[in-house]
């Protein structure tokens, strides 16, 4: 039996769960396929929190305001930090993204991986140019579960390897969505790509547990006065806190003569102290979440190979090491702290960028131009982590600027689109882009868009 819905959205992270949500919701028949064993992507395989806060225009934030309702129900959700709602527990998010999901009527499918499309391709002329018109038909993944069977269980298109089975399924749909954050299935249907210009810093982030917080907020709070880099207060009889250091000269960290001391003891590497960033979580009393560290590699991630990945996570787990040594040894609250989760996944800020209708700007955030069609309001900066000391880019608008619906809709095709990190835009467009809040609201407002054709 052939399956055929309304919308097949590849990719369960944050735009792909908005929009898998919103389409449900707005009544479309949804299918959305993860290739993790759980939902969340950034927030849940990379624990990237809390999500940065940006503009606070009631424009397709419905899905946003729903999962903080219901993460806060859950005890996973916070509003800290001058209003903002994105302090999300990540240990717990997936369940609560599921349970969104589920009762709104999507079909979900985790551990599928897609691995190729069917392409209907045609000419159509367009101000005297003959232009080639592709159409998605269909798409193949492969499911992957364990199950306990023996071999005279095996049916057609399903094969025993280790104890799992492998199923290959065929879908079909009106309108496809890229949702990867790695451009995957833009890849595998041929889209074309915008330039690599230069490569974003990746991180692995952890988490420490066993930590006494209120002792280490009293601690950093009297070290540190700047509350724009330092904050920590009571909410719901937790403490929860933030701070920051670099390696860059650009501003007097008060973390850096205690950074400067752990790398004289040799306790710390000078490139282990490149970027740190820690955040409390949500509903955890005893952990903290750390931003770092910082993988210093200029490579072009996606052209990487797995064993490169592999000596990147060896180093990091490494830093990570001295990071839980160096706390454990200057910060007070630390002593009986030990690592508790390494994320499954590095950290990433730059993909692969699909070429679209529209290329979104760095000027046309500068310049906060105004779009026919926008899908997101944003005003969070062009924000850009070198891998090169003293090369970080934080440059702040004046003005709200748009994500326009043309920067989603992939050049070429017909029912193809794309949300998420890898939307049309420029390197230093995608930069500001790319956070969590704008990626909920692409992902919402093009559901509205498919639900109107």
């Amino acid at each position: 039996m052939q399956k055929k819905y309304d919308v097949a959205i590849v990719g369960g992270g944050t735009a792909g769960c908005a929009c898998a949500w919103s389409c449900a919701k707005l009544g479309l028949k949804t299918i959305l396929i993860e290739k993790k064993p759980y939902l969340g992507g950034a927030i849940t395989s990379q624990l990237v929190i809390p999500s940065m806060k940006t503009e606070h225009k009631n424009f397709n934030t419905t899905f946003f305001d729903e999962l903080c309702k219901a993460a806060h129900a859950k005890n996973a959700q916070i509003t800290y930090c001058d209003g903002n709602k994105g302090w999300f527990n990540p240990l717990l998010l997936n369940n609560i993204l599921y349970d969104l999901l589920h009762d709104a009527g999507c079909e979900i499918v985790q551990e599928g991986l897609c691995i190729s499309s069917n392409i209907y391709t045609d000419t159509i002329h367009i101000n005297n140019n003959i232009c080639e018109n592709r159409e998605i038909l269909s798409i193949c993944y492969d499911e992957i579960y364990n199950h306990n069977i023996n071999s005279h269980d095996c049916i057609e298109q399903e094969y025993i390897d280790n104890a799992q089975i492998k199923k290959t399924n065929k879908i079909f749909a009106k309108f496809f969505v890229d949702a990867t954050g790695d451009a995957n299935l833009s890849e595998i249907s041929g889209a074309k790509f915008l330039p690599f210009e230069k490569s974003q810093a990746m991180s692995l982030r952890f988490i420490m547990s066993g930590i006494d917080k209120k002792a280490f907020a009293d601690w950093l709070t009297t070290l540190d006065a700047d509350r724009n880099v330092t904050t920590a207060c009571e909410i719901d009889g937790d403490i929860h806190l933030s701070t920051a250091c670099t390696w860059d000269s650009s501003q007097n960290w008060a973390l850096k003569p205690i950074f400067d001391k752990a790398v004289n003891e040799n306790v710390l590497k000078d490139s282990d102290r490149a970027y740190f960033q820690i955040f409390s979580i949500a509903g955890e009393k005893d952990k903290i979440a750390f931003n770092c560290p910082r993988i210093l590699s200029d490579k072009d991630w996606s052209d990487m190979q797995p064993n490169d990945f592999n000596i990147l996570r060896a180093e990091a787990q490494e830093t990570i090491n001295r990071l839980k040594t160096f706390c454990q040894k200057y910060f007070v609250g630390f002593k009986n702290a030990q690592i508790y989760k390494i994320a499954d996944e590095f950290g990433i800020r730059e993909s692969r960028r699909v070429k679209c209708l529209y290329t979104l700007t760095k000027e046309d955030i500068y310049e906060a131009r105004t779009f026919e069609n926008p899908v997101a309001y944003s005003n969070y900066p062009i924000d850009v982590h070198s891998v090169k000391k003293d090369d970080y880019t934080l440059d702040y608008v004046q003005k709200t600027y748009e994500i326009p619906l043309e920067s989603l809709i992939v050049e070429g095709f017909s029912n193809l689109f794309v949300i998420g990190r890898c939307l049309g835009a420029d390197f230093y467009a995608q930069a500001a882009a790319r956070i969590q809040p704008t990626c909920f609201s692409m992902g919402e407002g093009l559901a509205k868009y498919l639900h109107s054709l």
